[in-house]
């Protein structure tokens, strides 16, 4: 198992912090949906309670209105997505799609966007809310470590029928299309590519990306392989990379309903993962990205508290969910705070798959 020179995990950590600032500089402005963290007050108009759940149903008309100061009237199509969160035994009320019907001008906060996910409250009770703040607080962290990321941006919404008549009102969060994270990163999305070799990855993205999952102990991923019936890799992530290229590939995550962070009623463990719980970590980064990962750590270890920070800024979190939270990745900053407690954690590192 490789270790650090003594000495080098501070220079280490400086040259992480610096190339990720420059980064960021690098990385194009996103469209004007996800230019602010300020929350928006929407109205979601349609057949809502009678969404078919079914994989191949088609959209259904709707109407998406945006209050405030800047008021806009959008028609809309809404469809289910998702896989655990659709069934109706886990979801009464599922994530959502949202398709523009019509192009929205170029003064509308949606510029530029045409299919957009919606991750949704699942169940009305109070914990189900602060799921959603939890899961868009993970999405937050991730990008304060990369541009390489989906933006987000949190919404109070109002759901009613086609007649108007109230449904609920819930925050829920835009996520954003995985070709704009590409685009404003100069890289392009990878499709029609089920698999991929572990050397293909970029050995500090994959690194960081492991890293994270293990940060907020999220084991529904994979950064080779997809689902079933799924056409493009990976599983939980989305690949991006450099026009043509086969290696230096990054995966981008996203679905974090099952991180022991978020910790909802109904995650439990992938099958194959011997854990109790998912509150349990278990690293399952490359064992070829093992330095890699010994300096990324080193990186967050310096930076944890602006990254701790991230949980006061969604203030609709309750206090009690924002202290478990920020206690639960408090065992894992002072975990990577020890090279010793690091190289321990890497144990569990998964050889390379494939050629």
């Amino acid at each position: 198992m490789m270790r650090l020179v003594p000495g080098t995990t501070l220079a280490i950590a400086a040259f992480l912090v610096l190339s990720w600032a420059k980064a960021a500089i690098g990385a194009d402005i996103p469209k004007p949906l996800f230019a602010s963290d300020d929350v928006i007050d929407l109205t979601i108009s349609g057949p809502i309670t009678g969404l078919s759940r079914a994989e191949a149903a088609k959209p259904v008309p709707g109407v998406l209105k945006v209050q405030g100061s800047a008021p806009e009237t959008l028609p809309i199509a809404l469809a289910t997505r998702g896989s655990s969160r659709k069934m109706p035994e886990t979801c009464a009320f599922p994530p959502l799609r949202v398709e523009f019907t019509q192009k929205p001008g170029p003064a509308s906060l949606f510029k530029g966007q045409k299919r957009l996910k919606l991750v949704t409250h699942c169940q009305s009770i109070d914990k189900f809310q602060q799921d959603v703040f939890l899961e868009y607080a993970a999405y937050r962290l991730y990008q304060a470590l990369t541009p390489e990321s989906f933006n987000v941006r949190l919404a109070k919404i109002d759901y009613t029928s086609q007649n108007g008549h109230p449904i609920s009102t819930r925050y829920g969060f835009f996520i954003e299309d995985i070709d704009d994270v590409a685009q404003r990163n100069g890289q392009v999305r990878l499709r029609g590519v089920k698999h991929i070799a572990s050397s293909q990855i970029d050995p500090e993205s994959g690194a960081r990306f492991a890293l994270f999952q293990y940060m907020i102990s999220n084991l529904d991923w994979a950064m080779t392989a997809s689902q079933p019936g799924d056409e493009n890799c990976c599983h939980n992530s989305r690949l991006i990379g450099a026009k043509g290229a086969t290696t230096g590939l990054i995966n981008v995550p996203y679905d974090f309903d099952l991180s022991g962070l978020v910790d909802a009623p109904y995650a439990v463990p992938p099958a194959g993962i011997n854990v109790s719980n998912v509150r349990v970590r278990r690293y399952r980064g490359f064992c070829a990205h093992n330095e890699q990962a010994q300096a990324v750590a080193a990186g967050l270890a310096a930076r944890r508290a602006s990254l701790l920070g991230i949980l006061d800024q969604t203030p609709q979190l309750g206090e009690g969910y924002r202290k478990r939270a920020d206690a639960y990745l408090g065992i894992f900053f002072d975990e990577i705070a020890s090279p010793e407690k690091v190289t321990e954690m890497l144990k569990t590192c998964l050889r390379p798959v494939g050629p």
